[in-house]
């Protein structure tokens, strides 16, 4: 779903991304102005080949993904779903190696990496923290007013974790609540003098409150 991949200066965006060991991992990229928010791209990309002793070219090819993404769309921070703790040792730690390969991704472009669970993700979008993936997905294409409902369900997964991000920091902003852990934290740049350059992220309003029906 090509969009225009520039950004201006009253919005920001965010890359969810929704990592899986076998299945197939889905991204995300919402962009928000402060009012609305819309759907750039999102999708989710399945192992060319199956088997144990292909996951190392699974990593690569994860990596190459989310660098693409990161280069074309350039957000501002990247939002990733926590490994779910009920997993087995083995698929936990498989879990794990792929989200290294996220963190990865964004620290080569210095960008921020939020980590949330899977209940904070659905309590965020749904409401509900036990939500399946069907209500997680007809909430998503509401929120972000798509035309239908975003396919596959790790799609879907990627967008809620882009869109709990944007609530939570709306949330952190307006109560004064202390800005959450990152996983992995940019490096300022530095100026000829030595003095950092800050930049400031726009604030952005949740976008339950823009909710249209489809």
């Amino acid at each position: 779903m090509p969009q225009s991949s520039r950004t201006n200066g009253a919005a920001f965006r965010i890359l969810g991304v929704d990592p899986a060991a076998a299945g197939a991992t889905g991204y995300g990229v919402i962009e928000s102005d402060g009012r609305h928010c819309r759907m750039l791209r999102f999708g989710a990309l399945r192992a060319t080949r199956k088997g144990p002793e292909h996951f190392p070219e699974r990593l690569r090819e994860i990596h190459a993904m989310l660098s693409e993404l990161i280069e074309e769309f350039e957000p501002q921070g990247v939002a990733v779903e926590s490994v779910f703790t009920a997993l087995n040792m083995r698929t936990a730690l498989k879990l794990a190696e792929v989200r290294g390969v996220v963190l990865l991704a964004a620290a080569q472009r210095n960008i921020s990496v939020y980590s949330y669970s899977p209940r904070e993700v659905k309590a965020s979008v749904a409401g509900y923290g036990h939500a399946d993936k069907r209500q997680v997905q007809v909430m998503v294409r509401a929120l972000l007013n798509m035309a239908s409902l975003p396919e596959p369900p790790d799609a879907a997964d990627a967008l809620a974790v882009a869109l709990c991000h944007i609530q939570t920091e709306q949330d952190r902003r307006r109560f004064g609540i202390p800005a959450r852990e990152t996983l992995a934290k940019p490096r300022a740049p530095r100026a000829a003098n030595g003095i950092s350059i800050l930049t400031r992220q726009r604030n952005a309003s949740p976008c339950r409150r823009h909710l249209t029906s489809s």
